[in-house]
């Protein structure tokens, strides 16, 4: 291969063959004479790669197409911000031979070109240079090679270490090699001819330090610090001590051993130490932190798993036992005795103390005081002091002389944290000393008793009204002789008390709506002075208890009731609280209107009213009285305006007064609508009797028709009707007329001048018998206007008196003349029954006949077909 280089860092030209093998030797270009260091070596050719020592190799198989073929070699220097490129030209070789002993054209085949990686002993004496290993090429045998390398060792840090020799390719070293800093190099080898050609791939050789134990090993830490709780049992695990080499792992060189050298105190071994692990146990059953509150260990650690000949190193290991309360407290004292004046309070009557081994500050030595005997009444309470673990005996309530000269305590003693019985200990009982308090005379004051005095006062009591005494004794005499009371000022002024006899009075009218009344109570303070001018205070609480100070009364006293009666709802109110409000008791206190006029109970607050029976529209004062439950009677006048109205929205400008039309019917008029309303039920008779002969089932022939149709002028029943049942037409129901049915004699009558009628389908507003059967509930939808004889007659009879009525305040008779009709007996009445609009209310069926009758007929069938 001839390599040229022409103008370095722009064109370097090789001359190889036209066909070119995977992993082939290309030549190589000298990269520092372009740039000394170059961080960044990249082809831009992919076919193509470029070693450090600028050997270019092929990475496939390439054929020159061409006779030439060009890529670049780029170079970086990331640091210094330098690139430089270099132009790469392949041209295909001249076939002349110009070689004379070596005229073959070389082919990369596969030679022995690969040793065994070199090993050097750390630490090695010498002598140097020391051979460590031979490169050769099997190509020596045909030509001329001379061997380089580069790499660490050699040409890059550490440099001058190993170098190989020229001609024959052994690799010396020329020092000892430290493994820890080095523990093995990777150089590249290189087979050339004299002429530069390779045929050789270059060899990445290593070289690799063996370990000498040179290191000792050392612990992680200088002292290991750990810690256990008093009274553990053994097998519990303390801590834990590591150590490491510097040396070759997973050799006998890092195998370490562990072991105690020794303990202080030098008493019975309390801690084993693991060999291979290095963990810390404990071994004595019976550690007392009182006895030894720590121990120093020395350990050691040795490498070649322990061997003598190993290297080794020692360190140092503290275990602090902890506390635990295994000791009980107890009192130094079994007995004290303390003396305090009466009445004296928040005041320090004695200190103890207590003796406990457990470690001062602890928990387990922190003492806890209770008195557990003799306090009762709670006058005396005792704390710990933080900083001396002492109890501190106090008075909180004042002690009174004369009840009782002296006082005896019992205390206990116990630690913050739960007692906790040792291995060697024994169960101790609860520590207690006994405090005999010697209670000193003092000249006293009067005392009340009690201190607090509650009186209830009944709201708007009389002012002056005696309601308590409050007294107090002097506790040395214990009577109330030569005390006066007095109450200081800027109090709430509601009371006054005698000042020799402490009886308590009202100075003014206690109304809870008042003022600083509103919240019921107050707070007194009075002051009792005894001959030595010695006070004592007391407190008197006022309650004010709601009275019955208000009438109960009826808050809307005007009504409208119409036709429909319907009950007025009346609701009393009373501005007293219970039990001097509700319930209420209601009652009408005129005697004639309470004849009329009844009261139903609703509930505690209201009642209904309403009328008894039949009354005459007017308006009504009704007096009414309303009872509270404390017995105070309020009187009120109800309004009702009685109206003739359907909504009480028509009579808010007054009662209603229709005036009577002044239309007056004779005797022939009366007797002219008779017969019609007669003769259109004849017509209705004929064709039901024509038409069939059976009740439940009629048949109705084409010429039957015909004979429907008749001419009467008679009064005289039909001949051909069987059934008692009339069938009515609907539409009569809206014209007035009537049928009722009395025993075996039937009556009509035509009514005019007030709007009342039977029917009224429309409604219209006014009061029906539909209504009236449907229970007043003012509804209008009629029941096929088939109505009982009750039910006619419970709505004609009030309105048949009303009219009457009126007739007999009528001076000149007129009303007579339309509604006071005389009937003679006429004889018996017809086998037809009444004829009305309500008879029929059993034959509902059996009318198919009437979808026969011809077309003229149908609309009048239609109307006896009930709906």
């Amino acid at each position: 291969v001839l390599s040229l280089c022409c103008e370095a860092c722009k064109k370097v030209i090789f001359h190889v063959p036209s066909e070119l093998e995977a992993d082939t030797l290309v030549g190589r270009v000298d990269l520092k004479e372009c740039l000394q260091s170059a961080d960044f070596i990249s082809s831009s050719d992919g076919n193509f790669k470029i070693l450090e020592d600028g050997s270019v190799y092929t990475t496939s198989a390439v054929s020159l197409s061409a006779e030439k073929k060009t890529f670049s070699i780029l170079l970086k220097d990331i640091q210094e911000h330098v690139q430089k490129k270099i132009h790469v030209s392949l041209v295909e070789e001249e076939k002349k031979k110009t070689r004379h002993a070596r005229d073959t054209v070389l082919k990369r085949t596969k030679r022995r070109w690969g040793p065994i990686p070199s090993v050097m002993i750390e630490n090695s004496l010498g002598p140097f240079p020391l051979q460590i290993q031979q490169v050769q090429s099997d190509t020596a045998q045909n030509y001329t090679i001379y061997y380089s390398a580069s790499g660490p060792g050699i040409d890059q840090d550490p440099k001058g270490l190993f170098y190989i020799e020229r001609e024959t390719g052994n690799i010396f070293a020329t020092r000892a090699v430290d493994r820890e800093q080095y523990p093995s190099f990777q150089i590249i080898c290189f087979a050339t001819t004299p002429d530069g050609y390779s045929p050789e791939v270059p060899l990445v050789h290593t070289i690799r330090i063996e370990d000498d134990n040179d290191n000792a090993p050392y612990f992680t830490q200088d002292l290991f610090e750990f810690s256990v709780l008093e009274n553990s049992k053994p097998g519990v695990v303390v801590g834990r001590v590591t150590a490491e080499d510097r040396d070759e792992p997973y050799t006998l060189h890092t195998t370490l051993k562990y072991r105690i050298v020794s303990q202080n105190p030098p008493v019975t071994p309390a801690f084993s130490l693991h060999g291979d692990t290095g963990v810390i146990s404990v071994l004595l059953p019976q550690l007392d932190r009182e006895l030894v509150s720590s121990y120093t260990m020395l350990v050691e650690v040795r490498d070649m798993a322990g061997q003598p000949f190993g290297l080794c190193t020692t360190g140092t290991v503290v275990i602090r036992i902890e506390d635990t309360n295994d000791n009980a407290p107890s009192f130094k004292q079994s007995q004290y005795e303390t003396r305090v004046e009466e009445n004296r309070v928040k005041v320090e009557i004695l200190r103890v103390s207590v003796v406990d081994l457990d470690e001062p500050g602890s928990p387990g030595s922190g003492a806890v005081y209770e008195i557990i005997k003799g306090n009762d009444d709670r006058s005396f309470e005792i704390t710990t002091d933080k900083n001396t673990n002492e109890g501190v005996l106090c008075v909180v309530k004042g002690l009174d002389y004369e009840s009782a000269k002296q006082r005896i305590l019992v205390i206990a003693v116990n630690n913050e944290a739960p007692y906790m019985l040792a291995p060697h200990s024994q169960q101790l009982s609860q520590s207690t000393s006994s405090v005999t308090v010697h209670v000193l005379d003092v000249d006293e004051g009067p005392v009340f008793k009690p201190c607090l005095l509650r009186i209830d006062v009944k709201e708007c009591e009389d002012i002056g009204t005696n309601i308590g005494r409050y007294i107090a004794e002097d506790p040395e005499t214990g009577n109330s002789e030569g005390i006066c009371y007095r109450i200081p000022p800027g109090q709430c002024n509601w009371i006054s008390i005698d000042e020799k006899s402490g009886e308590v009075r009202t100075i003014k009218v206690l109304d809870r709506d008042v003022g600083e009344m509103r919240r019921g109570q107050c707070n007194i303070t009075v002051l009792a002075i005894d001959r030595n001018g010695k006070t004592g205070t007391g407190t008197i609480q006022v309650v004010i208890q709601p009275g019955n100070k208000n009438y109960p009364r009826i808050a809307k006293t005007e009504y409208i009731m119409c036709r429909d009666r319907k009950p007025i709802c009346l609701t009393a109110q009373d501005g007293d609280e219970s039990p001097y409000s509700t319930p209420f008791v209601y009652r009408i206190t005129d005697r004639s209107l309470a004849s009329s006029w009844k009261i139903t109970r609703h509930n505690d607050n209201s009642v209904y009213l309403s009328p008894k029976g039949d009354i005459p529209f007017g308006i009504y004062d009704i007096p009414v009285s309303v009872t509270d439950n404390g017995g105070k009677v309020g009187e009120n006048y109800i309004k009702v305006n009685y109206c003739d109205c359907v909504t009480p929205t028509e009579c808010i400008g007054g009662p209603i007064v229709r005036e009577a039309r002044n239309v007056t019917l004779g005797v022939w008029a009366i007797l002219a609508m008779i017969l019609g309303s007669l003769l259109l039920l004849l017509i209705l008779i004929t064709i039901c009797g024509c038409c069939g002969s059976g009740v439940m089932h009629r048949h109705v022939t084409d010429d039957c028709a015909n004979h429907n149709l008749i001419i009467s002028n008679t009064e005289a029943p039909g001949e051909e009707v069987m059934d008692h049942n009339i069938i009515p037409l609907q539409n009569t129901c809206d014209q007035g007329g009537y049928g009722i049915k009395t025993g075996d004699q039937q009556t009509f009558e035509m009514v005019k001048g007030r709007g009342h009628t039977l029917e009224s389908v429309k409604g219209g507003g006014h009061q029906t018998l539909g209504s009236v059967k449907e229970g007043g509930g003012g509804q209008t939808m009629m029941d096929t206007c088939r109505y009982s004889y009750s039910e006619w007659h419970n709505f004609t009879h009030p309105r048949l008196g009303e009219k009457v009525h009126l007739c007999r305040q009528d001076e000149e008779q007129k009303h007579s003349e339309d509604y006071l009709l005389s009937y003679n007996y006429e004889g018996k009445g017809s086998l037809a029954g009444s004829v009305g609009c309500c008879s029929d209310q059993h034959e509902e069926e059996a009318l198919d006949f009437l979808d026969q009758l011809e077309p003229k007929f149908r609309t009048l069938a239609e109307t006896c077909v009930k709906r």
